[in-house]
């Protein structure tokens, strides 16, 4: 078990966009797993490669109530989005202790592979659709904040980089 540490915004290592995984092999089935620790222990519900500083398309997701139903997303690809859309608070373990509405569709279909590289079609909707469309959005360097207006995204950057001066000292 490895806990892997998590980049905080505004980190520029967050606006990398991830490569595709070549090939689904015992580095990267370790990865998903420290990944899966990482986002147990730091109580979060998904955590996608970029927040580690690994630049490849990996999600790792558990929205279960009993944190026993880990979801592995390797190359994942939205193939279809509802119209239908919900305004939802949403965190991010990049940004702690920062909540805000971000709009979302309701429903996702997303096709990955697992973490023995067998792809699959998930059909989601509600909170594993909002997490899911969330941490995808990490895949391609953006983080949650960017959808608020600049002074809030301002006012949490310089939050952020309070607390960050703050924890150096």
């Amino acid at each position: 078990m490895a806990i892997l540490p998590i980049l905080c915004y505004p980190d520029p290592r967050l606006h990398t966009v991830a490569k595709p995984v070549v090939a689904v092999d015992e580095r990267v089935r370790q990865l998903t797993q420290d990944m899966l620790d990482t986002m147990y222990e730091a109580h979060g519900i998904g955590l996608a490669a970029t927040q580690v500083d690994v630049h490849e398309r990996i999600v790792v997701i558990d929205v279960s109530e009993e944190r026993n139903r880990p979801l592995i997303l390797i190359n994942p690809e939205i193939l279809w989005a509802s119209d239908e859309r919900l305004v939802g608070d949403e965190g991010c373990l990049s940004v702690p202790g920062i909540y805000d509405g971000v709009e979302r569709s309701v429903r996702v279909h997303v096709r990955a592979m697992d973490a023995q590289g067998k792809e699959a079609i998930i059909e989601a909707e509600e909170l594993l659709a909002v997490c899911i469309q969330h941490e995808m959005d990490h895949l391609l360097g953006k983080v949650f904040v960017e959808y608020l207006s600049p002074l809030k995204r301002n006012r949490i950057r310089s939050k952020m980089l309070k607390r960050q001066r703050e924890e150096l000292l």
